[in-house]
């Protein structure tokens, strides 16, 4: 009997969960609120991966060029990425930060001013990636052939940077205001509309068909956000008035949005470094058996994210309502569920690492790489897991700094060197930069552990 309540017990938390109904997650069962938080946010960041994996299927019978191609666009999309990011991270904790202090007026007044900034950033980006794409494929070291046949891809790819940007911050915004459902259905709509797009429009124009069904997908689920956040029907209220540019509220946003840039900047920077190592040392095969393999990677960390900004948004409200322990308390209890999850995922990795290599491609050269990249890299899950729930909650107490120095010590002056020393240094090709990725996960893991016990995050105003 015991266990039917609990099974009945859960499925309510799920329905509630969905159903996108407001909560005050200051108070109550600890447990509740991570769930009822981190389901929409996994449902989100999982559909958000099938939506990359769903590109590399496709792709993947157009050859290792278009392969090759594709993955060298997602790793400086991957910059874009740092930028939206960034830009989210602040207004999710500014947005939350004000919710927690029941005060939703400026809560409105933070996401507005946030948008603004990201509508600057994003048509500055836009207009560079589309006046530069082939020399941006050049400079990643990808070959002739794959810039010939590849610049038209990267060229709308990066000249779609802007509904990337505003689908990741109006997300962030939905996010600390506790509305993870919004910010999954919109994703889920936009994952949806790219699966529909994909395989039709490659049909009709090959590898171009590709990045048009991306940007249409994420554009529809920006148009679906902005329908959503404009109608004032939940906490956030949006009026005129809000889209006065506030200094005050901009350099608070900078404040937190820039080391946050800069943390995931530094991230994306060094995968894209790793890419092009291993193109370099292995080939155009090695470095399509890696995109392939990186695209697996991702399928399974952006749910772990999910998980993790649930706790991003649980610091921020309870640091605004004053509730510090319970704050750290459910920052614990989420790396926990975590670190649970990524462990199923490594034993998944290292077992099936070859057939789910085959999903994506037959070519024995580039299944041999993306295999043993895939077990390589999902060896140290765990340690990633953890690491994305204490720098998530730094971030979301407004502390964007200390996760940017420790990203920095750990991707830069451990990865990066380390690869290079494995891969050129010791002549073990790709395979040297993939041992470096765990072994840097592992420095992370330890060190943002450290900090968040340290407790300086509490302090942090906003």
């Amino acid at each position: 009997m015991a266990i039917k309540e609990r099974i009945s017990s859960f499925w309510k938390v799920i329905k509630l969960s969905l159903n996108g109904e407001e909560q005050d997650y200051t108070q109550g069962s600890i447990r509740k609120a991570v769930f009822l938080l981190a389901i929409p946010m996994i449902l989100e960041l999982s559909l958000e991966s099938v939506f990359a994996v769903v590109d590399m299927f496709f792709v993947g019978k157009l050859g290792q060029n278009a392969i090759a191609t594709v993955g060298l666009t997602e790793s400086v999309v991957m910059l874009i990425y740092s930028v939206a990011i960034g830009l989210s991270t602040a207004a999710t904790a500014m947005v939350a930060r004000r919710i927690g202090e029941k005060n939703p007026e400026a809560a409105a007044r933070a996401g507005v001013q946030s948008l603004m900034m990201a509508c600057v950033v994003s048509i500055v980006i836009s207009i560079v990636g589309m006046i530069f794409a082939s020399e941006i494929l050049a400079l990643m070291g990808a070959s002739e052939e794959v810039v010939r046949d590849g610049a038209i891809f990267t060229r709308i790819m990066l000249g779609g940077s802007a509904v990337i940007i505003l689908l990741f911050l109006i997300n962030g915004i939905f996010r600390g205001a506790g509305n993870a459902a919004m910010a999954m259905k919109s994703l889920w709509i936009a994952s949806l509309m790219n699966i529909i797009l994909c395989p039709i429009l490659i049909h009709f124009f090959g590898l171009k068909g590709a990045a048009i069904a991306t940007v249409i997908g994420r554009s529809t689920g920006v148009i679906y956000q902005c329908y959503h956040l404009f109608k004032g029907s939940g906490i956030l209220k949006i009026y005129t008035h809000h889209f006065k540019l506030n200094k005050e509220i901009v350099t608070s946003l900078l404040k937190i949005a820039w080391p946050a840039t800069f943390q995931f900047f530094i991230a994306s920077g060094s995968w894209l470094v790793l890419a092009k190592l291993v193109a370099v040392t292995g080939g155009t095969a090695a470095s399509a058996g890696y995109q392939v393999a990186f695209r697996n990677v991702v399928f399974f960390i952006l749910p772990a994210w999910g998980l993790s900004n649930a706790a991003a948004t649980l610091v921020g409200q309870n640091l605004g309502a004053k509730q510090i322990d319970r704050a750290e308390q459910s920052v614990m209890l989420t790396a926990k569920y975590n670190a649970i999850f990524m462990a199923f995922v490594t034993v998944l990795f290292l077992l099936f690492a070859d057939p789910i290599i085959r999903i994506f491609s037959q070519d024995e050269v580039v299944v041999a790489y993306g295999s043993e990249a895939l077990r390589i890299i999902g060896s140290g899950y765990i340690f990633y897991g953890i690491a994305m729930v204490m720098t998530q909650a730094l971030n979301g107490a407004g502390d964007t700094r200390t996760p940017t120095i420790i990203n920095f010590i750990c991707f830069w002056l451990v990865q990066i060197p380390l690869a290079y020393l494995f891969a050129i240094g010791l002549d073990m090709k790709a395979t040297g930069a993939f041992i470096a990725v765990p072994l840097a996960e592992v420095f992370i893991a330890l060190i943002s552990w450290y900090y968040f016990k340290k407790g300086r995050w509490k302090e942090v105003k906003v």
